[in-house]
């Protein structure tokens, strides 16, 4: 065991570095994103994340907007577990054939007017999964998509940049 932990200690610390964001940046997209928030709504953004049948990569990534460094809540916006309250649905993964009527169900739950976007590549095209017997492929195959924000997972500060071109798209 003292084995062990002198070569633990002697090795040291092998992780790479953490991206780096620039925090200007990051202020410089939720300040906007608060500003088009108060203009369409005059409050906050309430947003309902529906996991459709994602691999989970995309809710990390959602997740981590509400740790103390994105801290999506200074800039307006907060998740909430019923589409009743949500002005804006935030889908993740390929529409599995079992969500298919969850997913309808959950956006005729949603009052108008709202905000549709699908995060991630398999909610935006299907993403390797697409069309099959156990997919629907695209969120837009079931339901009608307002934005589409890529990535696999897509990283927190694209996903800002995703919520911020949802609200800033004009009224439908």
């Amino acid at each position: 065991m003292i084995r062990i932990l002198k070569q633990s200690l002697g090795i040291g610390v092998v992780t790479e570095a953490a991206p780096g964001i620039e925090d200007a940046e990051l202020e410089r997209i939720g300040v906007e994103v608060l500003r088009h928030v108060h203009a369409r709504l005059g409050r906050s953004l309430s947003i309902r994340q529906v996991d459709a049948g994602s691999c989970n990569g995309c809710e990390l990534e959602i997740h981590a907007l509400s740790n103390p460094y994105y801290d999506l809540e200074r800039f307006g916006l907060h998740f909430v577990a019923s589409p009743r309250h949500a002005d804006a649905l935030l889908i993740t993964g390929p529409v599995s054939r079992h969500m298919e009527t969850a997913l309808r169900r959950t956006w005729q739950a949603t009052p108008v007017p709202k905000i549709i976007i699908a995060a991630g590549t398999c909610a935006c095209d299907g993403g390797e999964f697409g069309v099959s017997y156990a997919s629907c492929g695209a969120v837009e195959n079931v339901i009608p998509v307002d934005v589409k924000i890529p990535g696999c997972p897509p990283a927190p500060l694209d996903l800002l940049r995703g919520l911020l071109a949802a609200l800033a798209a004009p009224r439908k």
